[in-house]
């Protein structure tokens, strides 16, 4: 009896629409893990190269070096790399057009960095709310495969005049497993999305205190070049 009871033989047997339902939660947590294990090796990355980058940006080198050799690379930088490279090229643009005006440089300057800061974010959450979709629909959809194997498990059993719980019980566990893998689907979605969630909070505000450190050094050069005119 145990042996006709497995997840291959209930599947098997199982209505078409129960067996639409598990295909389709399947398929839901393929693609689940196939977001978490790419979006996690982006976002260890972008971690990686912010913390090189701040390395090398607070060694004392020289910006011009540092924005020559980052150009070259094009666009292979991302993150504070591309953030630095944005900012001193509208810096450096802008400190010509405008001469004695500060204020419209490091405007402009911080304008531009912005809207970088703003395509980073993105790129970084890309398809991360197909995980918390994923999560919060998987459930629900398990859980109407589980009432329709029900209840084609009591119409059935309504159907005949001595029902055993050997008659029930393969109907029952063909639902249940409908559930189970509804579960199975959302629980590491959830995770995924809460923690991927949290790593971005933390990039995106290493980012913007970066930006907010670099605007002070481009300010204070601003208005060291005005005095100096």
């Amino acid at each position: 009896m145990q042996a006709d009871i497995s997840f291959l033989s209930l599947f098997l047997e199982a209505s078409v629409l129960v067996k639409l339902v598990m295909l389709t939660l399947l398929g839901l947590s393929i693609i689940s893990w196939a977001v978490i294990l790419q979006r996690q090796k982006v976002l260890k990355t972008a971690r990686n190269q912010s913390i090189k980058f701040e390395d090398k940006f607070w060694s004392g080198v020289d910006l011009n070096k540092l924005f020559q050799e980052l150009s070259a690379r094009g666009d292979s930088n991302d993150g504070m790399g591309r953030l630095f490279v944005t900012g001193f090229k509208e810096y450096s643009r802008l400190t010509k057009l405008s001469g004695s005006m500060p204020e419209a440089v490091m405007d402009g300057t911080a304008r531009s960095m912005r809207v970088t800061l703003s395509r980073e974010i993105e790129e970084l959450e890309s398809n991360i709310p197909m995980l918390a979709t994923i999560g919060s629909t998987s459930p629900y959809i398990g859980l109407f495969g589980t009432v329709w194997g029900i209840m084609n498990s009591f119409i059935a059993l309504g159907a005949v005049e001595n029902a055993t719980l050997a008659m029930v019980a393969p109907g029952i566990a063909e639902a249940l497993i409908a559930t189970a893998m509804g579960l199975f689907a959302a629980i590491p979605a959830v995770i995924a999305y809460n923690r991927f969630t949290t790593k971005i909070e933390k990039l995106e505000m290493s980012y913007v205190n970066f930006m907010e450190e670099f605007s002070s050094i481009l300010h204070r050069q601003a208005y060291t070049k005005k005095g100096t005119d």
